[in-house]
């Protein structure tokens, strides 16, 4: 009889133990399904009633409110950059010199637009040409009546640029495309994509700060120097007036 029921008894706790197991394996299988989703439910529902707390709303509010700051002063450099670069610096009617194009090489390898007025208009050899974007090259030569534009990409031409961002100078030279390349003239040249090129400020053959083109590739371990690559933002292509400046003062 004492062993028919140890016998029973010890059934029991044998089913007992396995439905213990059983059911400690099914929770863990749960978790794992779930990701322990229900887990953290649990957890956050036993949380509530004591998180966040006074000080802790404050932190997070201290934190939005910096958050807020940092997005509106990235948005307040952008807006200036591109306001920037999108800008022409002003002259009045009596230091420019209007003038329609006639026909364009900007395709070839020498890069050239031909303009309707020339020497008899006060046009200089030397002097700049803007359109609508910023800088777009030098007059070449001169006739009594039309004058060449020398245009930045065309091969081997070379202005003074500056990035004033990083305060660093280097030399524009145009390679026959339509994104002329520009060589640092600092090892180091802090240069970022979407920085805005304008022509040096210390420049005496050209104009300070008029707007070049936007940063569209940096290389700083090009040998010998660094380079990045500009897009223009006055497109010879696409232009059918420009304006040649009388002085480079």
């Amino acid at each position: 009889m004492m062993k028919a029921r140890g016998k029973v008894g010890f059934h029991l706790l044998l089913k007992s133990r396995f439905w213990v197991i059983f059911l400690f394996g099914a929770l863990l299988f749960g978790i794992r399904w779930t990701k322990g989703a229900g887990y953290l439910d649990f957890y956050s529902v036993l949380l509530k009633p004591i998180l966040p707390g006074t000080a802790q709303r404050e932190w997070i509010k201290e934190g939005e409110n910096i958050e807020r700051s940092i997005r509106l002063k990235l948005l307040e450099d952008d807006n200036n950059r591109l306001r920037k670069a999108l800008s022409l610096k002003q002259f009045n009617s009596e230091q420019r010199i209007s003038a329609a194009v006639l026909s364009r090489s900007s395709r070839n390898w020498w890069q050239l637009l031909e303009i309707n007025k020339g020497a008899e208009d006060g046009v200089l050899k030397g002097q700049t040409v803007i359109g609508p974007g910023g800088l777009i090259g030098l007059i070449d030569s001169t006739t009594p009546l039309t004058s060449r534009v020398r245009l930045l990409t065309d091969p081997g031409h070379q202005v003074g640029a500056w990035i004033d961002r990083t305060k660093r100078h280097g030399i524009l030279t145009g390679m026959g495309t339509n994104r002329p390349k520009l060589i640092f003239l600092n090892k180091n040249t802090l240069a970022k994509i979407g920085d805005a090129v304008t022509t040096s400020p210390a420049s005496t053959l050209l104009p300070p700060n008029l707007t070049i083109g936007i940063v569209q590739f940096v290389d700083e371990k090009a040998l010998p120097s660094p380079y990045a690559i500009v897009q223009l933002t006055a497109s010879p292509e696409a232009i059918d007036w420009v304006q040649i400046l009388k002085n480079n003062d």
